[in-house]
């Protein structure tokens, strides 16, 4: 299994054969899943985890670019977000969270047996 500091020293290339080489596993999981030939099933976890951090890796560089390319097209200054911003962003997140736990209770309530 690899580490995401590992991959973190790896370049934008190497990442990118990376995530190839992990899709194509996976694919083969999944092909031995359906023909029932796989032995290892937690592989399959592992594998997908793969191809997430590498996603997210190349998405934090991808990111980092554009910032950086902002930053230097703004003369090396970018304004920092304003507090409405911040405030908005925050009560986004807060709803998320809300939203997420009231499916995990509603989910809960339906697994819990009915005395009746």
């Amino acid at each position: 299994m690899t580490q995401a500091a590992e991959l973190r020293e790896l370049h934008d290339e190497e990442l990118e054969n990376r995530l190839a080489e992990a899709n194509q596993e996976l694919f083969n999981l999944r092909f031995q899943h359906v023909t029932g030939q796989l032995d290892n099933y937690a592989r399959l976890s592992e594998v997908r985890r793969e191809v997430a951090r590498v996603n997210t890796l190349l998405r934090e560089r991808e990111i980092a670019a554009a910032e950086a390319a902002e930053a230097e097209a703004a003369g090396g200054h970018v304004a920092p977000p304003t507090p409405e911003a911040q405030d908005a962003e925050k009560s986004k997140r807060r709803a998320r969270v809300l939203a997420s736990r009231r499916r995990a209770e509603a989910e809960q309530a339906d697994k819990e047996p009915t005395d009746g």
